[in-house]
């Protein structure tokens, strides 16, 4: 009874969804386009459904929720961003209509392009007709109208709060009913163009911009903390975002469409009141929609939300910045050292240094809550070169050396830039990068050259040079002129300077600090850093989500800095004389962010923006710098741990001098030999489980390897190998079958890397591979034909099918067969001539088509669907030779023509992207999963393509062939070895970025926990039940086997064997059980109708016509 009561419930369920899906598809039929239906209803569980209280219609604004608003209306948008703005607050007004689907959104007219100010924009918001409407006024803050880096930049903010302010006064007197959320909007890129003074190349553009932003921000905050704006009546408030809307410059890519969406879920989540706990909105990386809920309810106020300014975050002050130093040996040389290796603490006469902000001291001494004191440079407590009062309260390297050499000079002291008298020889400039230390370095020598205060040719002098973190910062908006090499190739030129020119000098080269950890500031939400404005500051560090291909390469750029600064002072380019050496202090190698009792990072060693360090910080720094040039090179101090603290270190009568590679009898490491020629693109292979499975597998979920018996491949001129081994254009037109990645035979795996050479290692008779090249060569089943396009497709499987079936070698019916399609490059590359006959709905059809053969002819196989890869990166391929200048945009003219911003480009890259989806919605959409036997599977490795480059960060051109289009045997080496190891990734968590290295041991293993190709069945976290082996050899047995109702399930885990005794109370349980579900199922039926309707009647809202995803 209890298994009847499951088929009834199961019966009943299903049922029911056949029913919603008929309802959905009338629909569809009687309202919206298809598209915009199948976009509403793939976003369904993300959006928000309507809180239902039993609170009457409110009469204040201080308990107004989104269903209560009628209308939209927004003032203060600048001519330049008027289109921007009005998307952004359609879509909140979309964000809206979930709860009120007849809210409407009023736009102010605008009859010039010249901009009205916020009086005359407030006055013309038309008033409400109904007494009983709600009205959200978005009141935008322009920060582009002002000039940052303007002296008269206080003078403009004073006066924007000033309207601000007026507009809020005019709007309380005419609107009643209103609830006002005022934000800052303004755009993350430069104002040269307005501001002549952003032309200045000195000018920290990214810095002034985020200070005026601050500014405005704090100055409005003071406005509006006013009581009458919240507390004199219940029909009208404002409301300040505490994060300004910054629009950030993108191209017009698929992006473009995406970044008003991110806005809009910005301030969407702003106007709610927050969660329990929840922070402010500090970015808008991740597209989630918060929703009301029951506790809150509410759109946001002052009083039903106040503002608890750093509520969760309390600086532990350390009053004490000072060092005791217990040292004994004091004392400088009898005589003043001829030798750079014979140095003392005492015999240093003089101080420098350069760098960007930790250096300039850019907010060390900045107040705990004061954002706008980080832009201050607060020089005499900068940990290499300040000098304000003494050792006893603050810790610098110059006034631990004062300690030695009362007599010391150069060092910086209090607020000032680095022009102001008291800079003295502290040249660095904040925003610096690698490319400024030249000019910084030859101010410097000019200004130790000329001051009396110094004997250039005889005094000792320790000259700091700490640079690179602005390079990582911004090396994701130019990987080639921010790569390693060329960074340190600038610092390099500095040194270069130093060397030449400067006697008697021992510079300290600090490694550059690890920055990833940064981002644990900025991911812990309770600190309450100011993420939006270290995003302007900083966004390659803070923008790349965790786990992401753009975070690992921060992290491979991070090391590849420091290890190229190492092997720079490793070449032994600044030892060539006595007098002077370089010295890399590598103390800032592994940072670990020092811990509040609870597990947070501990924001004190930090200034308020979270980003410059505190004087705590530079008090500690100093202390390791100063450790670092006491220890041997070789054994120097390469990770610090902050929270432990750090004692100093003192000259000893055996080791009284600074250390350098000579008297630490350090070995300066041999140059890198030349490598070796590359002779082949094989692979190493160090797999051990290479065995079958003891029995031939009935199903395609546990199939091992060295079960594959055939191989085969379908696809265009990748697949066969398309000049893959041309050495000029007459060679290019050869199809170099042997070497193809996924069907290629040639050799072996040691010199040819392909997906059978590595199949071979684990069943060396596998059949099916092609060998040789040309006429000459032997196809086997590399059905792939040059210039193919999906329609191609249908007609290859079907010769494949024949072709395998007439093969003596192969048991058609029991031999597990493992076929790679790879198509779509040439669709995609004459889109732009034929939209109608190659867009996606085509495509998918035709490979569905596809796969449907395949699917009810062919036993016992599984299918390797490839991703197409993003073609945008071969715009970025470049040689100078005739195939490449000419060929190469005749070959893919639609992407390869268009410029860089031009409609058509973000055209061909929507629709590249749209195949990416319809072939994974194709392949995992459940179509080919009724059998035991076959398997489709989406390997996505292609899905993010990135260009491989060389040491220059320049693509690497060796990865193409003559026409700088088709792939080389390089490419297609690496390619093999990304297939292979996106088959042994689980579905769901594999690759979905290409990694193209030198690498010969790159080739992944099966594990004994799972030694299976991996199939969607079997990543899950139980394998599938086995059925029966199949026994009817014909292909219409294989048809019929997608409609057999005996078809066992590969969903299900495997399951202990049961008894057929079911408890009694079990029966009852399962049918009461059904009978809720049923009802609830109805519910959910009736719900469904009811929102389906409700959508019908948006598109008569005003605002209609713009789809949110």
């Amino acid at each position: 009874m209890a298994r009847a009561a499951l088929l009834f419930l199961a019966a009943y369920v299903a049922s029911c969804a056949q029913c919603t899906d008929t309802i959905s598809a009338d629909v569809r039929k009687k309202g919206q386009s298809t598209d915009t239906s199948e976009v509403a209803e793939n976003y369904m569980p993300i959006l928000c459904s309507p809180v239902h209280t039993t609170l009457p219609l409110t009469s204040s604004v201080h308990t107004l929720k989104p269903d209560d608003i009628s209308a939209v209306s927004y003032l203060g948008s600048l001519p330049s961003n008027r289109l921007e703005v009005s998307k952004v607050v359609s879509r909140v007004a979309e964000l809206l209509s979930m709860f009120n689907p007849e809210v409407i959104t009023h736009y102010t007219e605008q009859t010039t392009l010249q901009p009205r100010n916020l009086l005359e924009e407030a006055a013309s918001l038309p008033l409400s007709q109904q007494t009983t409407d709600w009205n959200l006024v978005l009141l935008f803050v322009p920060a582009d109208s002002m000039c940052s880096c303007s002296s008269d930049v206080a003078a403009d903010v004073k006066a924007t709060v000033q309207e601000v302010e007026a507009a809020l006064q005019l709007l309380k007197k005419r609107l009643h009913r209103t609830l006002v959320h005022v934000a800052i909007w303004s755009t993350a890129y430069h104002q040269e163009n307005r501001c002549e003074c952003m032309r200045d190349e000195m000018i920290n553009q990214k810095l002034h911009k985020a200070t005026l932003l601050t500014t405005l921000q704090d100055s409005l905050r003071h406005v509006l903390e006013n009581p009458m704006w919240h507390s004199e009546q219940e029909d009208f408030t404002a409301v300040l975002h505490s994060v300004p809307i910054i629009l950030h410059q993108i191209s017009n890519t698929e992006n473009t469409w995406n970044e008003p969406n991110q806005l809009a879920i910005q301030l969407w989540t702003n106007l709610l009141q927050p969660s329990i706990g929840q922070p402010e909105v500090m970015d808008s990386t991740v597209m989630t929609i918060p929703c009301p809920s029951q506790d809150r309810p509410f759109l946001r106020t002052q009083r039903n939300s106040p503002t608890e300014r750093e509520e969760n975050f309390s600086m532990r002050v350390d009053p004490v910045m000072g060092t005791e130093i217990h040292c004994k040996e004091r004392s400088p040389s009898p005589t003043t050292p001829n030798s750079v290796h014979d140095l003392r603490p005492g015999d240093i006469k003089v101080v420098a240094a350069v760098g960007d902000s930790l250096t300039a001291g850019s907010g060390v001494g900045a107040e705990t809550d004061n954002l706008l004191l980080v832009i201050n440079e607060y020089r005499g407590l900068s940990w290499s070169i300040g000098g304000d009062e003494n050792i006893t309260t603050v810790t610098t390297l110059p006034n631990i050396l004062r300690e030695f050499n009362p007599s010391l000079t150069g060092f910086s002291l209090g607020i000032g830039n680095k022009d102001s008298p008291q800079a003295f020889l502290n040249q660095a400039v904040p925003g610096a990068k690698s490319g400024d230390l030249v000019q910084q370095v030859r101010v410097l020598v000019d200004k130790m050259k000329n001051d009396l205060r110094i004997n250039f040719h005889d005094d000792w002098k320790v000259i700091t040079v700490f640079i690179g973190g602005n390079d990582i910062c911004d090396f994701c908006t130019d990987s080639i002129f921010f790569s390693p090499r060329n960074v340190v190739k600038r610092v390099q030129q500095a040194l270069d300077i130093l060397h030449s020119e400067v006697p008697r000098a021992i510079v300290n080269l600090v490694e550059m600090i690890h920055i990833v950890p940064l981002r644990e500031l900025h991911n812990e939400r309770s600190l309450g850093c100011p993420t939006w404005l270290v995003s302007l500051i900083c966004p390659c560090i803070l923008k790349p989500k965790e786990g992401s291909a753009e975070l690992q390469k921060v992290k491979d750029y991070n090391k590849a800095y420091q290890d190229s600064m190492r092997a720079l002072v490793d070449s032994g380019r600044y030892d060539t004389h006595d007098n002077f050496t370089v010295v890399l202090q590598p103390f800032l190698r592994e940072i670990y962010l020092p811990r509040l009792d609870d597990g947070r990072p501990d924001r004190s060693f930090f200034s308020p923006d979270c980003f410059h360090l505190s004087q705590k910080a530079h008090t500690l720094l100093a202390r390791a710098l100063w450790n670092n040039m006491l220890e041997p090179v070789g054994n120097k101090t390469v990770t610090q741990d902050f929270e432990a603290g750090i004692d100093l270190k003192c000259p000893t009568e055996t080791n009284q001098f600074f250390r350098t590679a000579l008297n630490s009898n350090y070995t300066f490491p041999d140059p890198q030999p030349t490598s070796a020629p590359v002779t082949n693109w094989g692979s190493d292979f160090s797999c051990v489980n290479t065995a079958p499975s003891d029995t031939v597998p009935t199903s395609a979920h546990r199939v091992r390897p060295a079960d594959i018996k055939v191989v085969a491949a379908l696809g265009d001129s990748l697949t066969t190998g398309f000049g893959a081994k041309a050495k000029n254009l007459l060679q290019l037109i050869t199809e170099y079958r042997g070497v193809s990645w996924s069907i290629g035979g040639d050799k072996n795996l040691e010199s040819v890397t392909t997906l059978p050479n590595i199949l071979r290692k684990f069943n060396p008779k596998v059949k099916g591979m092609s060998t040789g090249q040309g006429k000459l060569g032997q196809i086997g089943f590399n059905m792939g034909v040059s210039g193919a396009k999906i329609t191609g497709i249908p007609g290859q499987v079907r010769r494949l099918i024949d072709t395998m079936k007439n093969d003596s070698n192969v048991d058609f019916e029991n031999d597990w067969k493992l076929v790679t399609l790879f198509i779509g490059g040439n669709d995609l590359c004459q889109y732009c001539n034929d939209r109608a006959s190659l867009s996606p709905q085509n495509y998918s059809h035709h490979m569905m088509t596809s796969l449907d053969i395949l699917y009810k002819e062919v036993p016992r196989m599984i299918v390797n669907v490839m991703d197409i890869l993003e073609l945008e990166g071969l715009r970025r391929i470049k040689r100078d030779s005739l195939g490449c200048s000419l060929i190469q945009k005749f070959v893919c003219p639609c992407f390869l023509l268009p410029g860089d911003d031009s409609p058509e480009l973000a055209e061909v890259k929507r629709i590249n992207r749209e195949l990416q989806i319809e072939t994974e919605r194709l392949v995992y959409g459940g179509r080919y999963d009724n059998r035991e036997d076959f398997a489709v599977v989406a390997q996505p490795f292609f899905k993010n393509t990135n260009v491989p480059l060389d040491a220059d960060s320049r693509p690497d051109s060796t990865f193409f062939s003559e026409d700088c289009f088709h792939f080389s045997e390089r490419a297609h080496a690496q390619m093999a070895a990304a297939l292979w190891n996106n088959m042994l990734e689980p579905v769901g968590k594999k690759q979905t970025y290409n990694n193209f290295t030198n690498d010969r041991n790159n080739i992944r293993c099966p594990t004994e926990e799972h030694p299976y190709i991996f199939t969607k069945v079997n990543s899950l976290p139980s394998l599938p039940t086995t059925t029966a082996p199949i026994t009817d050899g014909t292909a219409s047995a294989h048809s019929s086997m997608t409609t057999s109702s005996t078809t066992q399930s590969t969903a299900l885990p495997l399951q202990p064997d049961c008894t057929d005794h079911v408890p009694a109370w079990l029966a009852a349980v399962l049918a009461a059980v059904g009978l809720l579900i049923g009802c609830g199922v109805t519910w959910l039926l009736l719900f469904c109708i009811r929102k389906r309707s409700k959508k019908q009647m948006m598109s008569t809202v005003e605002m209609k016509g713009t789809v949110f995803f």
